[in-house]
C-alpha cells in the first residue's frame, strides 16, 4: 500500500468519526425536543466544538495531500469530495446546534397534539435516516446507497411546506403557546436544511466514485 492509501485511508476514517458525531447529535436533539430535555440540549451544543475541531483537521489534512501527493484522478476526486462533505457535516452541526437551543429557549412544554399534526418527529427520523444512508454509503462506496436519499429528501420537503398552514391555525387557536409553536416552526426549517446537506453529502459521493456531477439535476435525473 502506497502512502497516499495510507493518508486516504485515515482521512476516510477521520471523516467517518465526525460523522458519527454529528449523526449522535441530531439523534440527542430529537429526543430533547420530544422530552424537553434541555440537559441533553446543552450536551449536543457542547458537542459542537468537537465538530468543529474536526471539521479545521479534516481542512488542513486534505491541504497536506494535496501538497505532498499532488493526486490525480480518484483520488483527486476523493479528496475534493471529503472537503465538500467536511463542510456539510460541520453546518449540518451547526443546524443541530440551532435547534437545541431553541429547545433550551422555550418556556413552555411543546404541545404533543402539535408534534403529532406537523409530523416533526418523522420529519426528525427521517433526517436521521438520510445522515445514516449517506454515511453508510461513503464507508462502503456505494452509490446505489447515495441515490436513495434524493427521494426520501421529498418527505421533508412536504412536511415543511405543509408546516406554515398548520403552525398558523395552532397560534389562532392556542395564543398561550405562541412561542413553543414558533420555535417548532424554526426547527422544521432547520430539518429541511439537514435533508439538503445531505443530498449535498450524496452528491460528493457519486462524483468521487463514478466521476458524475449531479448539481443542479432534477431529482428523478439523480436517482438514476
Amino acid at each position: 500500500m502506497s502512502h497516499l492509501e495510507v493518508e486516504l485511508q485515515q482521512l476516510k476514517a477521520e471523516t467517518i468519526k465526525m460523522w458519527t458525531l454529528v449523526n449522535m447529535q441530531l439523534r440527542k436533539g430529537k429526543e430533547a425536543l420530544i422530552n424537553l430535555d434541555k440537559d441533553l440540549a446543552r450536551e449536543v451544543m457542547l458537542s459542537e466544538r468537537r465538530v468543529n475541531a474536526y471539521e479545521l483537521k479534516l481542512d488542513r489534512d486534505c491541504e497536506n495531500i494535496f501538497a505532498l501527493f499532488n493526486p490525480v484522478a480518484v483520488d483527486l476526486r476523493c479528496v475534493l469530495a471529503i472537503l465538500k462533505i467536511n463542510s456539510n457535516l460541520e453546518r449540518t452541526g451547526d443546524i443541530a446546534e440551532g435547534i437545541a437551543k431553541f429547545v433550551t429557549n422555550v418556556d413552555n412544554t411543546f404541545d404533543k397534539s402539535l408534534l403529532e399534526i406537523t409530523r416533526v418527529v418523522e420529519m426528525y427520523e427521517q433526517a436521521i435516516s438520510m445522515m445514516d444512508e449517506v454515511l453508510e454509503a461513503f464507508d462502503k462506496e456505494d452509490t446505489a446507497i447515495a441515490r436513495k436519499v434524493f427521494l426520501q429528501d421529498e418527505i421533508l420537503d412536504e412536511i415543511n411546506i405543509k408546516a406554515n398552514k398548520i403552525i398558523a391555525n395552532y397560534i389562532r387557536n392556542n395564543t398561550d403557546n405562541v412561542e413553543a409553536a414558533l420555535y417548532l416552526l424554526s426547527i422544521i426549517r432547520k430539518l429541511e436544511r439537514v435533508g439538503d446537506q445531505s443530498k449535498n453529502m450524496a452528491e460528493e459521493i457519486i462524483f468521487y466514485i463514478e466521476a458524475k456531477v449531479l448539481k443542479h439535476r432534477s431529482v428523478k435525473e439523480q436517482s438514476k
